[in-house]
């Protein structure tokens, strides 16, 4: 089924313009479509992802508990996305909220916390292990050292295997994976891939819902991405849509578009 969306993907994309990194797969018959899809793209907020199945990964480890207790500093305040930064410094906040705030609100303080906690090397430890081969990671977010070691850089391919890892349960534990794909259900940047998609909820209380999406999105100037996992029916689609080049509405409006491809291919009949 995904082979017969190619023609119509590619078209998006080359009419559009700009650089593209995709890969879809079918998580049950592991079909994909793939363009460009081992070619680096700065990350942004995408590397959230590999940064909360890290926290997963030390809290099951014992190293703390997601119910422990950060203060907040006015160090760790940064700019940009979430709204850590406006909050009282000495507040306290689980390491559980945080990773909820870095990941539905991709806020950026939290973020910061987040690879303080559990360092670096334990980051780009979980990206090789969920075979995440062709990226790196550097930097905290809206914090640039003046001299860089390198980059936060994803590929379509990298980000694709990561989310099949949280599909399948196959990195730190069934319910960690669990846990973290509900987080990515709450998401509440949904101005991309299902942003043409119709309302999900039925009309009856308590019906399943026609479709759901465990995403992250990413964004800086001209680099627009929309990454997680879409659930229609008995379907689960893994989806990296990454483009640099391009403005965010542009980007977004491609990846809609994708979006509503992939609903008209694998949703309900009457969709």
């Amino acid at each position: 089924m995904l082979s017969g969306l190619f023609p119509p993907v590619s078209k998006l994309c080359e009419a559009a313009g700009g650089e593209w990194g995709i890969y879809l797969e079918d998580l049950r018959t592991n079909e994909t479509l793939t363009i460009n899809e081992k070619q680096r793209f700065y990350a942004a907020s995408v590397i959230k992802v590999p940064i909360m199945t890290a926290v997963f990964a030390e809290a099951y480890a014992g190293k703390f508990a997601l119910e422990d207790r950060l203060r907040l500093r006015r160090d760790d305040l940064v700019g940009g996305a979430g709204v850590l930064q406006h909050m009282t410094p000495g507040t306290e906040f689980t390491v559980y909220d945080l990773v909820t705030l870095m990941m539905i609100q991709s806020d950026n303080t939290a973020t910061n916390m987040m690879i303080d906690l559990v360092g670096r090397d334990i980051i780009r430890s979980v990206m090789r292990k969920t075979g995440m081969e062709n990226s790196t990671f550097f930097h905290k977010l809206m914090v640039r050292p003046a001299e860089l070691a390198g980059f936060n850089e994803i590929t379509a391919a990298d980000i694709g295997s990561h989310l099949r890892c949280l599909a399948t349960g196959t990195v730190v534990s069934y319910d960690s994976c669990l846990k973290m794909i509900a987080m990515l259900k709450q998401q509440q940047h949904r101005d991309r891939f299902p942003s043409l998609l119709p309302d999900p909820d039925g009309a009856i209380i308590g019906m399943l819902p026609k479709w759901e999406f465990a995403n992250k999105t990413g964004s800086v100037s001209k680099i627009t991405h929309d990454v997680g996992i879409f659930y229609t029916g008995p379907h689960a689609i893994s989806v990296s849509l990454l483009n640099k080049g391009l403005p965010q509405r542009d980007a977004a409006r491609v990846m809609a578009r994708i979006g509503s491809l992939l609903y008209e291919t694998y949703g309900p009949p009457q969709a």
